[in-house]
């Protein structure tokens, strides 16, 4: 295991820089996920930090030493690509072992190892078989058996749950937590699911067009975020927000929409976006901050969601599953002042 760090990387293509100067600390055995839209600069730190692509400038360095310079076999690290990269005429066992294939450790210690591995990804049944006869979510854990055979310092994983189905993504989302809870190594995942970042990850890396734009746990990015990008980014659906302008400790929207908020220092009269969470925001439920006809309903089992058309726009909020109200029901939405988020219409930034 080890610490992982970036300090002010860049990478350009010709006169085109596409990351800007990303610094991050990951600590001994961490498990954070990059997250982000596509062309964002994940994958591409994800491959600068592997030594498959050369930095523009900056340093990276794994366990306290610079790897700048270093080749990708010479900086302990093992990575798991997004399609499984797996060779069809090898067995399981064979396909696990190539991962030694460089190592000078004796015959029968790579054999332990190898059981080793198999048991924790419990594929001993699995050995002799050729990757034709396992499913999908079985040749992605003989990837990561490979990668783990080694026991590098770090993982890094690019995207590997993208190819498989709903049910095995949840499968293997659970496998790779698991996995990492019994042998702690560090790892670096990338993702463009928010959904998997924020249930596999201890810190998640939110960004955009090669900045990043926060870092944080999965509750910190979900309920504080940084600015209007990770608002909407993180959470399903996204955080209504709302036009107006503050003053005081009232928020005034479109449609002469009132809403008591927290007073903010020095925040003065601007404009603002008041942002809610559908997920805090409820039909009747006491601390009311706006009303309107629900036009909407989507029901998900033990809650609905309703789309709510309010004098200052179109709003999403959370209801019993039992007892929604119905389309055309008018309805007043509440929301406790410490959920409401407050950001700079023209920075996007959060104020607090």
């Amino acid at each position: 295991m080890a610490t992982l760090s970036l300090n002010n990387l860049k990478k350009s293509y010709g006169s085109t820089e596409v990351l800007h100067g990303i610094s991050l600390d990951v600590a001994d055995g961490e498990f954070v996920v990059f997250v982000g839209p596509s062309g964002c600069g994940k994958s591409t730190t994800l491959r600068m930090i592997a030594g498959l692509e050369e930095t523009t400038s900056g340093i990276i360095e794994i366990g306290g030493r610079e790897v700048n310079n270093l080749e990708p076999k010479e900086r302990d690290i093992a990575m798991v690509f997004q399609n499984y990269a797996i060779y069809p005429h090898m067995s399981v066992k064979k396909n696990i072992a190539f991962g030694l294939r460089s190592s000078k450790m004796p015959k029968p210690d790579k054999e332990k190892r190898i059981q080793e591995v198999a048991g924790i990804l419990d594929m001993v049944d699995l050995l002799e078989r050729k990757p034709n006869q396992l499913s999908g979510g079985q040749r992605q854990r003989v990837a990561i058996g490979r990668a783990m055979v080694r026991d590098p310092a770090v993982f890094l994983f690019d995207e590997p749950l993208s190819n498989l189905d709903a049910q095995l993504r949840t499968q293997m989302r659970l496998e790779i937590k698991k996995l990492h809870q019994r042998v702690g190594n560090t790892i670096i995942f990338v993702t463009h699911d928010q959904v998997e970042a924020m249930t596999m990850a201890d810190r998640i890396v939110i960004m955009k067009d090669g900045h990043i734009q926060q870092v944080g746990t999965p509750a910190e990015v979900f309920h504080k975020p940084a600015n209007t990008f990770v608002a909407r980014f993180i959470g399903a659906p996204s955080m209504n927000l709302l036009a107006g302008q503050i003053e005081g400790a009232t928020a005034r929207l479109k449609g002469d929409v009132q809403v008591a908020v927290p007073t903010l220092e020095n925040a003065g009269r601007r404009d603002i976006l008041l942002g809610v969470r559908p997920d805090d925001l409820h039909p009747n439920s006491g601390n009311p901050i706006i009303g309107g006809k629900v036009i909407l309903r989507e029901p998900l089992g033990s809650e609905t969601l309703i789309y709510v058309d309010t004098p200052s726009g179109e709003i999403i909020a959370k209801a019993d599953g039992r007892t929604p109200p119905n389309v055309g029901d008018i309805v007043e939405l509440g929301a406790l002042p410490e959920n409401l988020h407050i950001f700079d219409t023209e920075s996007g930034e959060a104020l607090t």
